[in-house]
């Protein structure tokens, strides 16, 4: 079956490899197998585990070979590739390099194969929200999720039990999550109860898109990929009230805080609760913090919701052999990830079969609570993306800077997240 081609500008070129179809032998030829590129954004350690296991893959006539590039610069890497039109076969990608590049018909289709492939390997098994997002208004997909990112709130466990304060569990509430804010605030070295940047970063409104949701409001957006309007409607300003008064208090972190080493801070016990996502299980498991610590789901208001984000592989549109990288690719979702999270559990798989091994790991490294808050986060009723992917997403962090963080310093009311909302709907209107 032939995959479907996004775009028609392009000439032959690699997208995620150093190897271009121009003077290449990538495609293959009779004499040889077909050679399928791959790259990543991995550590050194993880793409040692990659390589061994992609020792297992089988099949005479295609040979996989990584292409080695530096984790801290991997987006300067994929722009010089990008440009050179010398991108790999197969290359990790964020949703919105996806979107991006799917737009600008830079990446093969794959939404034909997978929702019509064969065995397990099938839209079917993979996160059904993941899959969604990785669509474009017209339903393309240039490329395949491969890992889920899970947010939700790491607590100190020790700073709780000294405060008397209940250790949160899925189902408790905003209210309850600035109220323990509050009691841990200045206590054992602590100088706020919550460190949440994602609450006070760009990506704030999104943030608060789940209590809006949780408690039968609009979201921030209709659709993070391809929008039609901002919102902030009456649950929304509820939710931004209540946040300003707990950074008012003392409780919360304030808007412009430095969360470059919150990290540290928690491990060290000076931040009783912070946000973050469920990768930071892999490093706490090696570097293992001072306390006692456990990963809760976001609070809610009535309706269970969360951030889904994801990360997957992507193909450029002119990989020389689709076939041979497209057993790679199903390879990479349902083989490799059960030979690399075991010794390194970054994220559950989209390819919800290959989850166990993910799972497995947590549970014998005693993180118990990570594993249930993953699990809540994927099950969750409601969710909302993270932020925009659109070509015009930095212009919206300016105006987050210009008129959103005010209202959290408390320079400007929160009514005034109408100008903001009314902002970012003529960018959607002119398209950046």
């Amino acid at each position: 079956m032939k995959t479907r081609i996004i775009g028609t500008t392009l000439a032959c070129a690699g997208l995620l490899t150093a190897t271009a179809c121009s003077g290449s032998d990538g495609g293959g030829s009779s004499d040889g197998p077909v050679t399928v590129t791959v790259m990543t954004w991995e550590s050194a350690e993880t793409n040692a585990a990659i390589d061994k296991a992609l020792a297992g893959f089988q099949d005479p006539d295609v040979k996989v070979q990584r292409i080695d590039t530096p984790s801290g610069g991997y987006g300067d890497k994929l722009a010089s590739l990008t440009q050179a039109k010398k991108l790999p076969d197969l290359f990790w990608c964020g949703n919105d390099t996806e979107q991006q590049y799917t737009s600008q018909g830079l990446l093969v289709d794959w939404s034909q194969r997978i929702n019509d492939g064969s065995g397990d390997f099938k839209a079917g098994n993979f996160v059904g929200s993941a899959m969604e997002n990785w669509k474009t208004a017209d339903g393309l997909m240039g490329g395949l999720p491969s890992l889920m990112n899970t947010y939700g709130v790491w607590y100190n466990a020790d700073a709780f039990k000294a405060a008397g304060v209940t250790e949160p569990k899925a189902g408790w509430t905003w209210d309850e999550m600035y109220a323990a804010a509050g009691k841990l605030a200045n206590k054992g070295g602590a100088k706020y109860g919550l460190v949440a940047d994602q609450l006070t970063s760009a990506d704030a409104p999104f943030t608060m898109s789940m209590y809006s949701v949780s408690a039968g409001g609009a979201p921030f957006t209709d659709n993070v990929n391809h929008p039609t309007k901002a919102e902030a409607d009456g649950k929304y300003l509820e939710g931004v009230t209540k946040l300003v008064d707990a950074i008012k208090s003392g409780a919360v972190a304030p808007a412009g805080y430095d969360a470059s080493n919150v990290q540290a801070l928690f491990s060290a016990g000076k931040v009783p609760m912070m946000f973050g996502g469920q990768w930071l299980a892999a490093g706490f498991q090696t570097d293992k913090p001072k306390v006692k610590y456990g990963f809760a789901p976001f609070p809610q208001v009535d309706t269970p919701t969360t951030l889904y984000d994801s990360v997957g592989i992507c193909t450029p549109q002119y990989t020389p052999n689709e076939d041979a990288t497209y057993k790679v690719l199903e390879y990479l979702n349902t083989k490799v990830w059960d030979a690399v999270l075991p010794a390194s559990p970054v994220a559950p798989p989209a390819y919800t079969p290959a989850q166990e091994s993910y799972y497995a790991a947590l549970t014998k490294a005693g993180q118990s609570t990570v594993v249930d808050t993953v699990k809540a986060d994927l099950a969750a009723e409601k969710t909302v993306g993270v932020r925009f992917t659109t070509q015009w997403a930095a212009q919206v962090a300016d105006l987050t800077t210009a008129h959103y963080l005010p209202v959290l310093q408390g320079k400007k009311p929160v009514s005034d997240l109408q100008t903001y909302v009314d902002k970012i709907n003529e960018l959607i209107k002119s398209g950046g």
